[in-house]
């Protein structure tokens, strides 16, 4: 008798099988609900369409098994979506250890106990949401609206689930929320040279002749990445070429590793330009008809030799010439820019300079050719429902959303000299983990005069320091649509299954806070979400039931618009070498830290927090390949492949330091204090430390996590948080 496939999977599993499946197995069908059914019985299994919901740029389309129409099994990357192209990465293929997970909350609570020790009761939803109005209504009396302040961010990417919170915040004037914790950095370094978030076609990687992954890790982050640029190595002999600031699983799988020091990428690209002048490998024709001022960035660029890069990078002055000869002589050559450029001070200064070598080998006018960040500006959209916009008042204060900390600890500047907050309203975000400054943050939350609400998937620690706690949904039990700014797709994530215990979607609970607080008639609060995607895809012709019918749909522009072989996105068609940085087309908050000090040239902008002899390291908080952010901490084989906080260190600096692998060490700054397990490594520069993911800070020794090192000042020109740029003493203990 032939079984069906996941009984299958069980019976290899317990021969013995060591597939990738094996553990899955076992996950889905072991814990069910209930007995499974007979041997003998079949059991439903469905493949149905989906789309990851993560903060990542892949957007994978997926393909997903659900047993009996109740629970999830596999996850697969969905082979027809030409850029997921059938792989995913392995947190998300096993998806039903967090849906299913049994510390999911379930329930509705309110605080019984002090605020961060864990003690609460269990509430009705309709307790739990007249409290809500009870306290926002009190407070906006004695305060005003500005007083409560609706924060969220990317825990999920899908637009009804993420944004709707905005339409609530419009609607009641409450404060504003200034998004700074990632794209900020990158995103106007690319812009200030293209004059859009756009460029070639990212399955063209598959095409290029070499391809050149920059600032981004995808083995880890975004496998889909990898997918393509190794099918250009199989089909083509491309080469692959990796910059970051130390061997991680992508540089193992490069033709060319480049590891160089944090915050240093613009002096590499510029020397790399320097030598493509030099040596005649620039395409003047193209630089005259397509850039701003090719004959003083040329001139500009003389002094920015191999050997001044060297001192400044760690790189040898083989390794700069080797790279630039490699691009210069590679006309089909794909830049593949990634986020590493938003964790640094000087990201978008290194973003602006990386994106410009494209120009002056002029990649872009081949297929297989030009600089990628992210297709944001392709997409035709409407917000307006979803996010009330048509309600907004400028007039309100925009709060600084890396600056949570100061603005919760009373700091005036970060207030606009206007009212305390005195209520949070959380949902798709864990700021007690992941923002920067986390002893403010902590010290923030603790105030017993701050009432918060937290709507969530699990009992984070900023669950824990609410007042009243909500459970909500999972991707796959609510509709929502999503654009994969690191391709062309709009994709459908329709709901698979019924949420467990009590929990409620982000829009339900948008919604019905709306109705209750007085402003539920205005426009987007009575839609489903089935009617928002509708109104939201329409301006590119396009309409809900389409999504469901195809599940995705392809908006790549025609190669001529994706390459600019008409001009760049400016007035003039040319590409910048001299940025505007005021005039960026970029939603901002204003011109922000050291913004007058912007090179008018590419080049390396000495802002970044340098090592002093109190606090002789650089430490970066690169990302892990099991975590994404404090997602998936809470899954059991993503904890257990990560197995504990560490930090890597060069061996010479540890034994300089009396420290042995596996010893327990202590990063201090002016910030914090962090303790964690040493990881000895000669995978990075001297001077420089690595501490990958986001661990809980529960998880540390002390309690106290890695962003109790990280800063949360102003980058320019639009602020950030440089999670990757941040000065540390190293101590044994």
């Amino acid at each position: 008798m032939a079984l069906c496939p996941e009984r299958a999977q069980l019976h290899r599993a317990e021969a013995g099988d060591p597939s990738p499946n094996r553990a899955c197995a076992y996950k889905v069908l072991i814990s069910a609900s209930g007995p499974l059914p007979a041997m003998n019985a079949p059991v439903k299994v469905e493949r149905l369409n989906s789309t990851c919901p993560h903060d990542c740029p892949s957007a994978c389309a997926l393909e997903v098994e659900v047993i009996e129409g109740q629970r999830i099994g596999r996850v697969y990357g969905a082979k027809e979506q030409t850029y997921t192209a059938g792989v995913i990465c392995a947190k998300v293929a096993r998806y039903s250890e967090r849906i299913h997970h049994p510390e999911r909350l379930l329930y509705p609570m309110k605080r019984s106990g002090p605020k961060g020790s864990g003690q609460f009761t269990r509430i009705s939803w309709d307790e739990a949401l007249s409290e809500i109005v009870s306290r926002f209504n009190a407070i906006e009396a004695e305060y005003g609206a500005q007083a409560i302040w609706p924060y969220y961010y990317a825990g999920t990417m899908g637009l009804v689930m993420r944004d709707g919170i905005n339409r609530l915040r419009h609607a009641k004037k409450y404060s504003g929320f200034f998004s700074t914790i990632c794209i900020n950095l990158a995103w106007p370094g690319y812009i200030a040279a293209t004059g859009k978030l756009a460029g070639p076609d990212p399955r063209e990687m598959a095409k290029a002749d070499c391809v050149v992954i920059w600032g981004t890790n995808p083995v880890s982050t975004q496998v889909n990445v990898m997918t393509h640029a190794i099918r250009a190595r199989k089909e083509r002999g491309a080469k692959i070429v990796v910059i970051d600031i130390y061997r991680n699983g992508t540089i193992e799988q490069a033709d060319m590793g480049l590891v160089l020091k944090p915050g240093t990428d613009g002096a590499l690209a510029c020397a790399v330009m320097h030598i493509l002048f030099r040596d005649n490998l620039a395409d003047r024709e193209f630089l005259a008809r397509f850039s701003d001022c090719p004959d003083e960035l040329e001139a500009h660029l003389k002094t920015r030799t191999p050997e001044w890069a060297a001192a400044i990078t760690g790189l040898s002055v083989q390794e700069i010439e080797d790279f630039a000869r490699l691009v210069g002589t590679t006309k089909k050559t794909y830049f593949r820019l990634g986020y590493g450029f938003s964790r640094q001070r000087n990201g978008a200064v290194n973003m602006h300079a990386a994106t410009s070598i494209a120009t002056v080998t002029g990649a872009w006018q081949y297929e297989g050719g030009g600089a990628f960040h992210n297709n944001g500006g392709i997409f035709k959209r409407d917000k307006r429902l979803i996010e009330g916009l048509d309600f907004v008042d400028p007039s309100i204060r925009k709060l600084d959303q890396s600056k949570i900390g100061r603005v919760l600890t009373g700091d005036a500047e970060a207030l606009f000299n206007g009212p305390p907050v005195k209520a949070l309203f959380i949902q798709n975000t864990n700021p007690m983990n992941v923002a920067p400054e986390q002893r403010l943050v902590r010290k923030g939350f603790a105030r017993a005069d701050l009432f918060t609400v937290v709507h969530e998937q699990f009992m984070t620690e900023t669950a824990q320091m609410a007042d009243i706690v909500l459970p909500a949904t999972m991707f796959l039990e609510h509709d929502d649509f999503y654009y994969g700014g690191g391709h062309q797709y709009v994709s459908l994530g329709p709901k698979l299954i019924e949420a467990p215990g009590e929990c409620r979607s982000n829009h339900d609970v948008i919604c019905d806070l709306a109705e209750r607080l007085g402003v539920g008639d205005l426009p987007g609060f009575r839609m489903t979400p089935q009617e928002h995607i509708d109104a939201g895809v329409k301006p590119a012709g396009q309409s809900y039931a389409e999504l469901a019918m195809k599940k995705f749909i392809d908006c790549q522009p025609e190669f001529e618009v994706a390459h600019y072989r008409n001009g760049f996105a400016w007035p003039d068609g040319k590409f910048r070498f001299k940025p505007d940085w005021a005039n960026v087309p970029f939603a901002n908050n204003g011109p922000m830290g050291p913004f007058d000090r912007l090179p008018s040239l590419p080049d390396h902008w000495d802002v970044i927090e340098d090592a002093t002899e109190t606090y002789p390291f650089r430490l970066a908080t690169s990302p892990a390949r099991n975590f994404l952010n404090s997602t998936f901490t809470e899954t059991p084989t993503s904890r257990q492949r990560e197995e504990r906080p560490t930090v890597r260190i060069h061996p010479q600096d540890a034994a300089e330091h009396g420290i042995a692998e596996g010893d327990l060490v202590r990063l201090t700054n002016e910030r914090g204090s962090v303790r964690l397990h040493a990881l000895l490594s000669d995978g990075l520069k001297r001077g420089v430390l690595i501490a990958e993911s986001i661990w809980p800070n529960a998880a540390h020794v002390d309690g106290e996590g890695i962003n109790a090192l990280t800063g949360a000042d102003s980058p320019a020109p639009f602020g950030g948080a440089a999670f990757h740029d941040n000065r540390v003493a190293l101590t044994k203990g």
